[in-house]
């Protein structure tokens, strides 16, 4: 596909500054009504520049203008949400928390049952949300550096909006203060609360010897202990816990203070990076919808994945060179005794740590690393945003660089499913994007195991090797699998970045879209075509995660339902196949 002669761009629909925190809210909220409620119900329209969409049994009628619209549905909107009054009468603009506690009353009718909860977490959403745009008040988007980890660490803390089909992204609990002092959005960086604990007191897994030393190196420690690093807000949140304050008076652990080298919060919070290692703490702290503390299967899972995952990772990343994972080979914790005699729980997954690889074992020479979720947000809010990596090169060039980037991203996750049974979870938060010095894709780093599962079929050994408490979390059946990849890979993470390229050159819309099926297409036809994968080229509905419906039902992420989107590839198939008649349009 490419760009006809002559052919003059659209007018460019990428939003000219930050939204109020009312407005991000509202929008947020709008977007999960229209996927997980009104769109399914259809129980919307797009009319003169605007987004219709009606709650049917709270019988509200909402209206909202559209920056752009979306194949996939997932509109572009601006300005505030109107509401049309049940007399007649002029379009009343809705605020944030009538609209939540529309949203509430319109779930609440449909289900049979309330979330006292809901509101709540909206509102600590709202207030996220304050505080990220307050911390980068005055403050001007930094410029693309020469300095490679300043660029990937500014890219992990761009991210001040959150997931934008998520009704409460930035909820969070916990005091503010110690919020803004460790959250990467205040861009965070500060030194890790050091431990010394006896040998025997230790918890420790390791995939392959050494792969603990990294922790060893932070900080000396008397002989006879092992140092375990502490997340400094973790440390705040447990040091009055009994069986701690026990073994700091008996010398069973002795407190260094911190330590020298200064660790930079990531975009997850809770994972932590000096430029050479990432660590994985636990934080007792509620953010979107869980509790962020490594549980004892997760952390014996990462190790356990490291381990056997070697060989199918090995293969991908020889059969496909640009893409690699970032392995999680070691763990550290707390194995005071409770009152049984066992391990307490509450110290063990309180002070886990999960070792994680650093950039410099899989990242390419001569790339920079850039967190997707960045590259793709609505809002340019770091250096690594593809307006500023494309820099008004152009429409072809947006194409050029799409396909690039498809080429690293599809094909490694679909043969990782179809040929070792690996569910990846590759959605924009686990993703990094590596481009080289004129901003082209070269690479992509995939990370976090704790999303990586395996499908049963393909590893009943494995399985069956490992305590059952630690093999069931790791799994998905096939078909769960499936919608968990499709969903990460398409929805989450293609739709959204093909989204921000589509703001900077709307007519491109299509032919991004055409791209991502000719990729599947080319996989398909050089390594076979199972039955789920034609499903998918002949344009069957796509999983989305029900986040709105799994946050009022307070499910597990696990256990998150799916609603069904229409594929975007029979109609961008449709436009393309149209513009070959239109010397004003993209043409195949």
């Amino acid at each position: 596909m490419s760009l006809p002669t002559g052919t003059a761009p659209a007018h460019s629909s990428a939003p000219t500054g930050l939204p109020t925190a009312d407005l991000a809210v509202a929008h947020t909220l709008l977007n999960c009504l229209l996927r997980e409620v009104s769109g399914p119900e259809h129980q919307t329209a797009v009319d003169d520049g605007h987004l219709l969409l009606r709650l049917p049994r709270r019988g509200v009628l909402l209206r909202v203008a559209l920056r752009r619209t979306s194949l996939l549905g997932a509109h572009r909107f601006t300005g505030p949400v109107t509401e049309h009054p049940d007399g007649g009468g002029d379009w009343a603009e809705v605020g944030w928390l009538r609209l939540a506690e529309y949203t509430h009353a319109e779930l609440s009718l449909r289900t049979g049952v309330s979330n006292e909860e809901f509101l709540e977490q909206i509102v600590s959403s709202h207030q996220g949300v304050c505080a990220a745009l307050a911390a980068r008040t005055g403050v001007p988007s930094p410029e693309p550096s020469d300095d490679c980890l300043t660029t990937y660490l500014e890219s992990e803390q761009s991210l001040l909006l959150g997931h934008r089909f998520h009704p409460t992204p930035k909820a969070r609990s916990g005091d503010p203060a110690s919020w803004s002092a460790y959250a990467p959005e205040a861009g965070a960086v500060f030194p890790l609360r050091c431990l010394a604990v006896r040998e025997h007191l230790i918890a420790e897994e390791s995939a392959e010897p050494g792969a603990a030393a990294p922790l060893d190196r932070l900080h000396p420690v008397p002989e006879g202990y092992r140092l375990l690093p502490a997340h400094p807000w973790q440390y705040e949140l447990l040091h009055e816990h009994p069986e701690l304050r026990a073994a700091l008076e008996r010398g069973d652990i002795l407190d260094l203070g911190t330590g020298s080298a200064p660790f930079a919060a990531t975009a997850s919070v809770r994972t932590l990076y000096d430029g050479d290692i990432f660590l994985k703490f636990s934080l007792n702290v509620r953010i979107t919808n869980c509790l962020r503390k490594n549980s004892s299967y997760e952390l014996s899972g990462a190790v356990a994945l490291t381990r056997v995952l070697e060989p199918a990772l090995t293969d991908l990343a020889a059969r496909f060179p640009g893409s690699a994972m970032l392995r999680e080979p070691a763990y550290r914790s707390l194995a005071l005794p409770g009152p049984d005699g066992r391990p307490d729980l509450a110290m063990l997954e309180g002070f886990g740590v999960i070792v994680r690889e650093g950039l410099s074992h899989r990242l390419l020479p001569g790339t920079t690393p850039l967190l997707a979720g960045a590259v793709a947000d609505e809002y340019p809010t770091g250096p690594g945003h593809i307006s500023r990596l494309l820099d008004g090169a152009g429409p072809q060039t947006a194409l050029d660089w799409w396909r690039a980037y498809l080429k690293l991203l599809l094909p490694p996750v679909l043969a990782a499913y179809f040929d070792h049974g690996l569910v990846l979870e590759p959605h924009l938060q686990n993703v990094l994007v590596c481009v080289d010095g004129d901003g082209m894709p070269a690479q992509v780093l995939f990370r976090d195991l704790e999303g990586t599962k395996l499908v049963p079929e393909y590893h009943a050994d494995t399985l069956g090797a490992l305590p059952a408490e630690v093999a069931g979390p790791m799994t998905y059946d096939a078909q769960r699998g499936w919608d968990r990849v499709v969903y990460c890979l398409l929805i989450n993470h293609v739709a959204e970045m093909l989204a921000a390229l589509a703001d900077l050159y709307p007519e491109t819309e299509a032919p991004l879209w055409g791209e991502v099926r000719a990729t599947i297409q080319a996989y398909a036809d050089e390594h076979g075509c199972p039955p789920r994968l034609s499903a998918l080229l002949a344009g069957v509905p796509l999983p989305a995660k029900a986040n709105l419906l799994t946050r009022w039902e307070r499910k597990a992420d696990r256990e998150a339902g799916y609603v069904r989107l229409p594929s975007p590839f029979p109609l961008a198939e449709h436009v393309l196949t149209g513009a070959a008649h239109n010397d004003d349009s993209w043409s195949a």
